[in-house]
Order: C-alpha cells, then structure tokens, then sequence
C-alpha cells in the first residue's frame, strides 16, 4: 500500500475541492509513492508527534490541522514548524493534512460533533456554493442511455436526497465532416443530420476529470461536442457547520451540563441563558464566529463553536445562545473519526490514533 492510496480513499470523505481558498491541505510533505508501514492519525502535527511515529513506526502522518500554512522561506529550525518538517523528512516521514476540506464535508468534523451531542435530522449549517457544475452535451438517440448511465456511474445527476438526474430534449445535430474526418455515423464531405438527445446533468467540481473521461469514452462521433459551465448554486451537503435536533428538548443549563459531560470540559464560555427550552442546535468546529448570523437565521436555539471574541457574545441578542467549548475541544474527536474511516478499508497494517494531546491552552 503507498500513500497515495490512503490519500485517494480519504479524499472521497472529504475532497481537496471542498477546502476554503486560503487554506493548505493535502500531501504536504512526502512522496506520494512511498510505501506505507504503519498511520498515525492526529490533531495536529508537533514535534512530539513525529516522535511517536517514529517509536510507532508509522511513515503517515495523517493530520487534520496543516502544519505548513503559510509558506516556508526557510528550513534551519528556528521555528516549531521548521523544526517539525525537518524532522520528518529526515525520518522518511510524509505528512497529510484534511482541515477545511474535512470541514465542508457532510460526514467531517461537524458531523462528528453532532454524534456525541446526540444531534438527528441534521443538515449543512452555511452550504458552500461554487461546487457545482453542469455537463451539457448532444448524444444520437441510439447512445444516450447507455452514456446517461455511465456520467451516472462516474458520480454526475444526484441532487440532495435524489440521484440519477438528468435533463434531456430530442432535436437534430448537423455536421459536415472534412477530408480528414472519420465519422463515427454518416459520410465525410457529406451535411449529415441525425437526431440527437441534448443531455444535461450536474456533478461536483472535484469529480470533472472522471466525468469527462465517462463522457469521452461512451460518446460514439470522433469529435464530442460538449460544455462545462461552473454554477452559483450552493451544495446542500457539502459546506460549514451543521445544526441538528435533540429527540427531547432540555433546559439550557441541562444542556450546558450534557455538553461539558461528552467533550470532556473544563469550562464554556457562553452568553445569556433564557427559560427557552434547548431542541435545535447548531455546531461549527473550530473558529465559528462568521456562522452566527446564520445559526439565528435558521432559528437554531444554541450555537457551539470556539474562539469567540468578547464582542461576539454581544451578537445573540437574546436570540441565540452562544457556547464557544474550545477550538481544540470541538475537533477533538475528529481524528477518532479518520482513524474509524480508515480501518474499516485498510486492514493490512497499522492506523493508530495519536496519544499525544496537542491542545495548546491550558487552564488552571
């Protein structure tokens, strides 16, 4: 196994796509075509944590948070990062990171979160648009099902809660081939017109290449004619922080108990409680300050995030409460969650879930 098979296959939970433009996931440091010997599965990539997959003997590290983020002008070990990277080249060590793209899937880090509150029927908290596109090409009559059903197969038409979905409108094609030509239907030199379907379907950005080649070859002319258009419309399923609903409504402080009961917390910093009982909940893991309008805008009870400012308290309004848990306490189970993903397909070797906690706050 070498690492590009483990990143291809983490990559279909949370695509590269999907991460924010100012973020850095991906292979940040290795090569794609090592051989893989045992997975480290972590928060966040310290200098102790290349230690422990060296002790390990796990030449993967993979992490959520990017220890590159910015870019490096230097290697000489004068900074944590520095010295992290250098580490784990000298050590054969390759290092990938999720964040955002992990972020903005709909089974990531607010999914996860939702699992341990005990959150159902849960839904996007802000979709993200940009990741939609569309395919519209002109079929013969005689090959439209088979190419509808293999653009099918290669991820396009599922819209929400439905699949295999597609547009379609019968007409006529006409094409004159040159000298050159070799006309799949027809003659060349010859105005030929053939009844055609106009297919339309939609897919998700990171699935283009598989789209086009599903496409190329299952269309019959030598010459496809086609065009991709890029949309505005925002995903459902793929974008920031998730709101869900308890099975039974709860007081705020309750629900402030149950929540530093199942995260493990030391303390919650939270706005203004009011005598409404707590049923619809938003999350968002991590810094979710740019998530409150929104977590009101759906009429969600509580919103818990991390790194609220002193002013954002301010902006519940008696709305909304507000619980900021802790940046590293609301994605702390995340790398639960890669190590689970990852062990129900790779069974070969080891995938070991990092002992070290990386939390870099502590309390008194």
């Amino acid at each position: 196994m070498i690492v590009k098979q483990i990143t291809d296959y983490i990559e279909k939970l949370a695509p590269l796509a999907y991460a924010e433009s100012f973020d850095n996931v991906g292979l940040l440091v290795g090569d794609h075509n090592t051989k893989v010997t045992g997975i480290l599965v972590t928060l966040d990539t310290l200098e102790k944590t290349v230690e422990e997959a060296i002790n390990k003997n796990c030449n993967l590290i993979i992490s959520f948070h990017p220890i590159i983020f910015k870019g490096l002008k230097k290697l000489n070990g004068n900074t944590y990062v520095e010295r992290v990277v250098m580490k784990a080249i000298k050590n054969d060590i390759a290092i990938y990171a999720t964040h955002t793209a992990l972020d903005n899937s709909f089974k990531g880090v607010s999914a996860k979160m939702c699992e341990v509150i005990g959150l159902q029927n849960l839904k996007i908290l802000l979709p993200q648009s940009g990741n939609i596109k569309k395919l519209t090409t002109y079929v013969p009559h005689s090959s439209a099902e088979t190419l509808r059903n293999e653009l099918f197969k290669a991820g396009a038409g599922n819209i929400g809660n439905y699949s295999n979905c597609s547009f379609n409108i019968e007409g006529k094609g006409t094409y004159q081939g040159n000298e050159n030509s070799n006309p799949t239907i027809g003659k060349k030199g010859k105005l030929h017109i053939e009844p055609e379907i106009f297919l339309s379907v939609i897919f998700e950005k990171h699935l283009e290449n598989n789209i086009l080649n599903a496409l190329f070859n299952n269309h019959p002319y030598e010459e496809v004619a086609y065009d991709i258009v890029s949309l505005d419309n925002t995903h459902q399923n793929i974008g920031m922080g998730m709101v869900g609903a308890l099975e039974k409504e709860i007081s705020s402080t309750d629900f402030l108990k149950l929540l530093k009961e199942r995260f493990n917390l030391q303390s919650i910093r939270y706005s203004a409680l009011s005598d409404k009982k707590i049923k619809k909940v938003a999350v968002l893991g991590g810094s979710g300050s740019f998530a409150i309008s929104q977590a009101k805008l759906v009429g969600a009870d509580i919103f818990i995030t991390a790194d609220l400012k002193y002013h954002d308290f301010y902006r519940a309004d008696n709305q909304i409460i507000l619980a900021d848990i802790g940046h590293y306490e609301s994605e702390q189970f995340t790398k639960n969650l890669l190590v689970d993903y990852l062990t129900k397909k790779f069974t070969n070797f080891a995938i070991i879930l990092s002992e070290n906690n990386t939390n870099p706050i502590n309390y008194l």
